[in-house]
């Protein structure tokens, strides 16, 4: 992937997400982790009350969510329309979760957007990361993000490196991005729209739009 292929626009259906405005104004997203409790505080207060509950102080759930009496939400959270929070999840501070999101059995979300009709339902754990429209976790899929070294992370792409100044990023997928069960997605990983990553493998760098990552070094394009 080009440095253009990781931008918000190629990665992001922008209209998929309350923070549109917010997430255009950066070049790639990434950019966006350190702001997202501010925006969550600063959009929290002016919900709709017909259609969200302030459950708890900062965290904000739609009426319409169905959360399971054994999750565990901690603020500034947001959690969009007809979302679905079960059993065990724990979403911890700064999660901005959309419309029609399924968050499931012990998973763990922290620091992220996830935008509408995400789907992360088994044993994941998405951490300083954002998934676009629809992207979905297979069982056991982690979004690692932090070097075993402690060090900042560099996003890697077709021939450049970017530093990101920040000791915690994790995966950054396009939309529909689609993820196997168990792949480990290494700190600073981007996933490009429509891309399919097989199951067990660890993926590093970056994985063009429309592609199926097999594994290291065996990237092919996806017929759709």
């Amino acid at each position: 992937m080009t440095k253009q292929d990781m931008t918000v626009g190629a990665l992001f259906d922008l209209s998929h997400t309350i923070v549109a405005a917010q997430l255009a104004a950066f070049t790639y997203p990434w950019e966006a982790l350190p702001h997202i409790k501010e925006w969550i505080l600063a959009i929290g207060p002016t919900l709709d009350s017909a259609e969200y509950d302030e459950v708890s102080p900062q965290v904000w759930i739609a009426k319409s969510a169905e959360i399971a009496p054994s999750a565990l939400i901690e603020g500034p959270t947001i959690i969009g329309p007809k979302s679905k929070i079960r059993h065990c999840a724990y979403i911890r501070p700064c999660s901005l979760i959309g419309a029609d999101v399924t968050v499931g059995n012990s998973t763990e979300v922290k620091n992220a957007i996830l935008f509408d009709g995400v789907q992360v339902p088994h044993f994941n754990y998405v951490g300083d990361s954002i998934l676009g429209h629809r992207a979905h976790l297979g069982g056991g899929a982690l979004l690692s993000n932090f070097r075993s070294d402690g060090g900042n992370i560099t996003v890697r792409g077709e021939g450049v490196d970017i530093p990101t100044g920040m000791r915690k990023v994790g995966a950054m997928i396009g939309d529909f991005g689609e993820i196997g069960a168990g792949a480990v997605l290494n700190p600073g990983t981007v996933i490009g729209r429509q891309a399919i990553v097989y199951p067990l493998v660890a993926v590093r760098g970056a994985v063009p739009a429309q592609s199926i990552y097999k594994e290291r070094g065996n990237i092919v394009p996806r017929k759709l």
